[in-house]
């Protein structure tokens, strides 16, 4: 790998209980030049590097599991609460909340330190969490929701950042696979322990279960994180007051982060709801997708203009990360890939509930061989790549082969009750492709940006990824119900959208055959659209091409 690929990365020396690597000063070799200070990187060791491991395992999966953990809840909660018919915005308001500071953290967490920022947002995470508990109306669910997403979602990106913050570039595909077997689990969990509590106790320890967790992660963070860290004392970082003001009003690209805010929450509102509650025909979902496009053009224009000024203002989003024809393969990739991750988790659930008749306890167990060969593919990719040397271009083509191979397969399963053996066969081909996909996406990017852009670029591949999973739901599920709504309006059932949110099965006895198999052809058609997905990610993957490809280290 070239000196730029390594960012400049020199000889190691050992300072105190921590292992330092000096970075030298680097620029980006494209439009827009940045010059980095040298900086001393500090690498933990010992109970230090076991506290942030364990913190970021912790809420990594925690944030995961919280996104789907309500959703075998819904009948229980909508009859504690009432408001049946917003019971979508409980799982709706935790997302867009989510996607709305992932990149604005790990800027935010580049000017003042990632300590302050992960300890604000686990407090904001675990209060709001207490809150969704407390409540009494749904609205009042849906607000505490939506804030609770805004903690999860900048705990996440800044934890995804953490673990390439601890770790040399050559332990970088290990420890990131850890990352990607508790993103994997918690998705796939979260129904099944939304169930368990369910059917066990009251739905409010769902989110009671975050606090003490919360507690621990936050106690974790102030005792086993250094003031400065990645950075020893000879950091840019702020102590004065006057500094900390000097910094918010000179350096926060404040109209980039409101554009960007804009837009990301615009476009996932658009594609959360588009075909669901409204059409996309609707003034609803034209109105949010023409907005979400202006603004991102008005974004990029004024991210263009703020990187190529080359002033003290950062931009939140650099322009320059879209000159790099690299960088522009992996947030089409992560985009392509949130997709399946997100479909499957979602829908093959209830596709195992309303074509096979199974409990949402037992509809989570069956999907437990996709999340775990997610994780298993995450830990073989990276594991692969740098023993083997292949470069991650060709890695990215082996995990799309398997997606297309696996959802070609589920899109032809039949509508008998039993569960056919060979199911589980296509989730484990499905999730070992999705897992080598994700990992070689995400593991790239410290490799292509500088080591100044290194935390915004993890988190923008976050961020396209999130978006990515409500872009494939809502055309999955408009796929679903173009065909099905049509053909039960046919049998007599004019609205079958509302007991499909919550599992409930609606169709009378006669008709339980004939139900199945529109069931069971919406479910596979939805397959269908996560093949034309992991298609797409080849010709998004073959932009990384280059003469001498790129080997993770």
């Amino acid at each position: 790998m070239s000196s730029d690929e390594n960012v400049g990365l020199a000889a190691s020396k050992k300072v105190d209980d921590s292992i330092v690597e000096k970075t030298g000063t680097c620029s980006p070799v494209l439009t827009g030049s940045v010059e980095v200070d040298d900086r001393i990187i500090v690498y933990l060791h010992g109970i230090r590097f076991a506290m942030l491991a364990t913190l970021i395992g912790i809420m990594v999966f925690i944030v995961s599991i919280e996104g789907s953990i309500a959703a075998t809840s819904l009948i229980t909660i909508t009859s504690d609460l009432g408001d049946f018919e917003r019971v979508s915005w409980i799982l709706s308001s935790y997302q867009l909340g989510f996607v709305a500071l992932i990149v604005i953290a790990a800027k935010l967490s580049d000017l003042f330190g990632r300590k302050p920022i992960i300890a604000g947002l686990i407090v904001v995470f675990t209060a709001f969490s207490a809150g969704c508990a407390s409540v009494h109306t749904m609205t009042q669910l849906i607000v505490m929701r939506a804030f609770q997403g805004l903690g999860a979602g900048g705990c996440y990106t800044l934890t995804s950042i953490l673990i390439v913050d601890s770790a040399p570039p050559e332990k970088y595909g290990k420890y990131v696979s850890f990352a990607g077997m508790a993103i994997a689990m918690g998705a796939v969990l979260g129904p099944i322990f939304g169930g368990a509590i369910t059917e066990h106790t009251t739905w409010r320890w769902i989110f009671w279960f975050n606090v003490p967790v919360g507690g621990f992660a936050l106690f974790l963070t102030l005792l086993g994180m250094p003031r400065d860290f990645p950075y020893n004392d000879q950091g840019r970082r702020h102590r004065s007051i006057n500094d900390i003001y000097t910094t918010i009003w000179t350096k926060i690209d404040f109209p980039g982060s409101m554009l960007l805010l804009g837009a990301v929450l615009s476009f996932t509102a658009c594609f959360q709801e588009a075909d669901s509650r409204f059409p996309w025909k609707s003034a609803y979902v034209i109105t949010l997708l023409i907005t979400s496009v202006v603004l991102s053009i008005i974004l990029l224009l004024w991210e263009r203009r703020v990187t190529l000024a080359g002033k003290t203002r950062e931009p939140v989003l650099p322009w320059r990360f879209f000159t790099n024809r690299v960088m522009v393969s992996i947030i089409l990739v992560m985009t392509l890939v949130g997709a399946p991750m997100s479909v499957t988790t979602f829908q093959l659930p209830q596709r195992f509930q309303l074509v096979n008749g199974l409990s949402s306890l037992d509809a989570g167990l069956r999907l437990l061989p996709y999340g775990l060969m997610f994780s298993a593919g995450s830990m073989v990719g990276t594991t692969v790549a740098s023993k083997l040397k292949i470069p991650a271009i060709y890695m990215l083509f082996v995990g799309s082969g398997l997606q297309i191979i696996g959802y070609a397969f589920l899109s032809t399963l039949d509508t008998t009750l039993q569960i056919n053996p060979k199911v589980y066969g296509y989730l484990i081909l499905s999730g070992f492709g999705c897992g080598i996909t994700f990992i070689m996406a995400y593991i790239t990017v410290p490799f292509t940006v500088t080591e100044f852009d290194k935390a915004v670029g993890l988190a923008s591949a976050n961020q396209f990824r999130t978006m990515g999973s409500a872009m494939g739901l809502a055309i999955a599920t408009s796929v679903f119900n173009g065909y099905t709504l049509p053909r039960f309006a046919g049998l007599g059932i004019q609205d079958p959208a509302a007991d499909l949110i919550t599992g409930q099965q609606f169709l009378p006895a006669a008709l339980q055959d004939e139900g199945r198999l529109i069931l069971s052809e919406g479910y596979n058609r939805q397959m269908t659209v996560l093949c034309a997905f992991s298609a797409a990610q080849i010709p998004a993957a073959l932009l990384m091409w280059k003469r001498k490809q790129m080997v993770i280290a």
